[in-house]
């Protein structure tokens, strides 16, 4: 009697062994992958061969998949020697996606940033559930194909983050106005409190919990920002003049004693806080959208871009392909809130939708 037939390793390849290198290859590991792993640092290889996170350490020409963690300035020369090297698809995890993605071309390689992290640094902070529940952003190229986007959501997905798909240059705006600007602002009032504690001594001892909150993210690894600076420098000076901007504002009212504009700033500052999301919408808020596509390189991100630009959040994409020739369906889950402005968008592209509410 034979039994069934084994199932194909799954193999893949993290270049990088730092707190997001080390994540990915001890989840995968978890979740039944062969890993193997490379870095510039032989130290942190070994740390993650001798913790089981990786079962070898060296390029893997057979990979499936390929994640480049690696600082964000040389992830382009990265993903070239991996795409040069295996036939799998090639993926990076850098916190700006516009160099990257305009400087690799290749049809294999989708960008990628997940936005998780630790108060941790390096690979002792790594941990396979780190992307659980986390939102991980994808920025498909107008020509990627939909197989290749499809096995880079597969495996993000089976990491246990929500994929949200977006152009390279809206990503980078958005993540400058959510995480750089406030990045360099938390440095700069740090900086600020410690050059006054020469003065007085009892200033930091003073620091509360709000202090310590606004401040926290100062205490990340410097030596990553000049990168992550460097290559998203347009949205971030464009984001530090608005809250520079914001700010002489406020200072103005505090000189002239505009309360009532002051408490409108603040009024409007909590309704915002209390309103940000805290987790995947829950599925009996969802809706699901099959709009069948050609089979051809391009379709996912024209949809994308068309979300993005109708302000339409997708939490989630799932590619079929019919059986009447080169014609595929995608399924795309949006929130309720957003089915007649996509139905209308994507009715006035050419596409025609179906849609159903989730129980």
């Amino acid at each position: 009697m034979s039994g069934a037939a084994p199932q194909p390793e799954r193999r893949a390849w993290v270049i990088g062994c730092g707190l997001i290198g080390g994540s990915l290859a001890s989840g995968l590991t978890q979740r039944g992958w062969h890993v193997s792993v490379t870095d510039s640092d032989d130290s942190t290889v070994r740390i993650a061969l001798d913790k089981g996170y990786a079962q070898e350490a060296r390029p893997d020409p057979d990979a499936s998949i390929v994640f480049c963690a690696t600082p964000v300035g040389v992830i382009p020369a990265i993903a070239a020697e991996a795409l040069a090297v295996c036939a799998g698809v090639v993926t990076d995890v850098g916190s700006t996606k516009g160099q990257v993605v305009e400087a690799v071309t290749h049809e294999r390689f989708v960008g990628g940033h997940p936005m998780a992290g630790s108060e941790q640094d390096g690979i002792a902070g790594a941990d396979p559930d780190l992307f659980v529940g986390a939102t991980w952003v994808l920025t498909p190229r107008p020509d990627t194909e939909a197989r290749i986007f499809s096995t880079v959501r597969g495996v993000v997905r089976s990491l246990g983050a929500e994929v949200l798909t977006m152009p390279a240059r809206t990503h980078d705006e958005m993540v400058a106005q959510v995480s750089h600007v406030p990045h360099l602002t938390a440095a700069a009032l740090m900086n600020l409190a410690d050059e006054s504690s020469v003065e007085h001594r009892a200033l930091l001892r003073l620091a509360a919990g709000g202090f310590r909150d606004m401040t926290r993210i100062s205490a990340g690894r410097p030596s990553i920002w000049p990168d992550i600076i460097s290559s998203n420098t347009t949205s971030i000076a464009a984001g530090l003049d608005s809250l520079i901007d914001r700010l002489t504002a406020i200072r103005a009212a505090v000189k002239d004693g505009r309360s009532d504009e002051l408490l409108a700033t603040l009024e409007r500052a909590r309704i915002a806080r209390i309103n940000l999301p805290t987790g995947i919408t829950p599925s009996d808020r969802l809706v699901e959208f099959a709009i069948p596509i050609p089979d051809r390189p391009g379709e996912i991100a024209a949809i994308a871009t068309l979300a993005t630009e109708l302000d339409v959040n997708i939490h989630d994409i799932e590619l079929t392909h019919s059986g009447e020739g080169r014609r595929g369906v995608m399924l795309l889950f949006t929130d309720e809130s957003a089915r007649d402005l996509l139905v209308g968008g994507l009715i006035a592209k050419g596409y025609r939708p179906t849609v159903r509410s989730l129980d």
